[in-house]
């Protein structure tokens, strides 16, 4: 049997793994998803507040991504899924203080914290169809947005920031990007009330 190893993450990755380690974890723990008492009502504001936070940045991004990457649109079907008329989602709030996107450097560090996601996102499915029955009908769309093409859409970024090597400035300014969309990210969230208080984590 040949055992093949997967190859070591490129330099860009490591940055930026290494640069959003602290902020992502400081994030990662407050978002509510495993609390006690986190029900439907808690689930769909935190969905209000996911897709006020993803459809104005992935319209900055508009010019450096796919619509195949975008997470707005899945986001839109799961608050309808949650009974939010067409008029209330457009009336939902957008969030105003997003990330810099001025250059293909700062968009892949903003790309890295929304892709990062899509993984982290198999985890919550599962967690939220046996904790609150919600599934991709019934307004966890956005949870497993790219379904069997999960690991293969991160593949094709990994391979994005390979192709593409960085001077050490622009692999800083990628890194900024990355630590100012976790930022900005928690910030919002906070604003909307959907996050654990710091003393409950």
């Amino acid at each position: 049997m040949i055992i093949t190893s997967r190859p070591p993450p490129g330099p860009v990755l490591l940055a930026l793994r290494e640069g959003t380690q602290a902020c992502h974890k400081s994030l990662e723990a407050r978002l509510p998803f495993f609390s006690e008492g986190f029900d439907h009502d808690a689930y769909r504001r935190l969905i209000e507040a996911y897709y006020g936070f993803h459809a104005p940045l992935e319209a900055l991004l508009a010019t450096h991504q796919g619509n195949e990457r975008n997470k707005a649109e899945a986001l839109c079907r799961d608050l309808q899924a949650l009974k939010l008329s067409a008029e209330q989602i457009d009336a939902l709030p957008l969030c105003r203080d997003l990330p810099a996107i001025t250059d293909e450097a700062s968009a892949l560090g903003v790309m890295y914290v929304l892709e990062g996601s899509t993984l982290g996102g198999q985890v919550l499915k599962r967690a939220m169809a046996q904790r609150l029955g919600i599934d991709a009908d019934s307004g966890g769309g956005f949870l497993d947005v790219y379904g069997s093409a999960t690991a293969s859409h991160w593949r094709g970024f990994i391979e994005r920031l390979d192709r593409r090597p960085l001077s050490p400035e622009n692999q800083a300014r990628a890194v900024a990007a990355a630590v100012a969309t976790f930022t900005c990210f928690e910030r919002w969230l906070e604003q909307r009330a959907v996050l654990l208080h710091p003393t409950e984590c």
